[in-house]
């Protein structure tokens, strides 16, 4: 039995082509890792936004309390409140609402405040921050 070498010319034209193919699958390596970092700095700016928000909250229903703490009451307007926590050019936070719950026997208050962030779904639940004010028996 005889036994073929292959021709250079054979071995040459089944290697036609493969090196476009490794630059091929690289460039698609490569975009999929960069659409991954995409994403990746997408979620970062979202949950950095939601702690801005978070933190706008905390101060506003600090600002509140400082308030009940200055006058002695837990007995707060709200609406008040509502309006200043909208307030965007002050800091506020967007679609906010506070609500203020005094308990004058136990003269303390629950204060929650919510929002909604403009980039959050309408399917989602609101954001809330919810805080507690004790002050001490008149």
């Amino acid at each position: 039995m005889k036994h073929q070498r292959p021709s250079p010319f054979s071995a040459r034209a089944s290697q036609t082509g493969v090196a476009l193919i490794e630059v091929l699958v690289s460039v698609l390596l490569f975009s999929l890792g960069i659409l991954g970092l995409i994403g990746l700095q997408t979620r970062a700016i979202g949950l950095s936004l939601d702690a801005e928000d978070r933190n706008r909250a905390a101060l506003i229903a600090n600002n509140i309390a400082a308030t009940m703490w200055t006058t002695r009451t837990v007995a707060i307007d709200a609406a008040a409140w509502t309006t200043r926590a909208r307030n965007l050019q002050a800091g506020g936070l967007p679609a906010a609402e506070v609500q203020i719950t005094p308990d004058l026997a136990a003269n303390t208050a629950d204060i929650l405040i919510t929002w909604r962030p403009p980039q959050r779904p309408d399917g989602q639940q609101d954001s809330r921050l919810t805080t507690r004010v004790a002050l001490p028996p008149p």
